[in-house]
This record gives C-alpha cells, structure tokens and sequence, in this order.
C-alpha cells in the first residue's frame, strides 16, 4: 500500500489519548481555560474557534482516560504544573450521544495501550 492511498484527506492531527493520527474532523479540539472560580481547567472546544494552545482528542472515554493516565493535558497545551482539571470535559464526553464509559471499540485504543 502507497502512502498516498493511505492518506487522510484534509487537516491530520495527532490525539494526545491514544496517539492515532485521525483527520481534525474526526477530533475534538479542546484548550486550556479556567472555572467559574479562577482554577485552570481544560475546556472542550468543539467549534474550534477559541484563542490559544490547542490539543486534539477522539471524542471516547477510552481516549480521554489514556489521555488523563498519561498527563497528556498539561504537556500538550503546555501548562506544566497548574494541575488542570478535566472534570468539565469529563462532563461533555459523558453527555455526547454514543460515548460510553467502557473501552468497547475494537480499532483503538487497544488493551496493550490501556496498559501502559
């Protein structure tokens, strides 16, 4: 197989939970912001139109959990050490029609990579 017919079509972007590269579209952006109460949060942005350092996640809980184990959020939107909180992307993921809370599909992430 040719790299160019494995090519994805349009903008290709890498998700920080399980590291697949997947085409934007396929992704959900999400950015780092803050509470109501001032605390850094990471914030889910679907539109993709918030200012700022962005990262790209498959909107699963597999995904999100890989990307939580991992520290994922605070290095790819390069906020070492503010101890962002993920609950309202939490949040957003669980109120997304199809998301489930198990690890259910069988092209990512694998076992393998839920165990390391």
């Amino acid at each position: 197989m040719s790299p160019a017919s494995t090519a994805v079509p349009g903008p290709v972007r890498t998700c920080i939970g399980c590291r697949e590269r997947a085409a934007k579209s396929e992704l959900l952006r999400v950015t780092a912001g803050s509470d109501a109460d001032g605390r850094p949060v990471v914030a889910p942005d679907p539109t993709a139109i918030r200012p700022g350092r962005g990262a790209h996640l498959h909107p699963t809980s597999a995904c999100y959990d890989l990307a939580v184990r991992r520290r994922a959020f605070s290095r790819a939107l390069r906020r070492p050490g503010e101890g962002l909180s993920t609950e309202s992307l939490r949040t957003y993921l669980a109120s997304l029609p199809g998301t489930t809370s198990t690890t259910s599909t069988t092209d990512h992430p694998s076992q393998k990579e839920l165990e390391q």
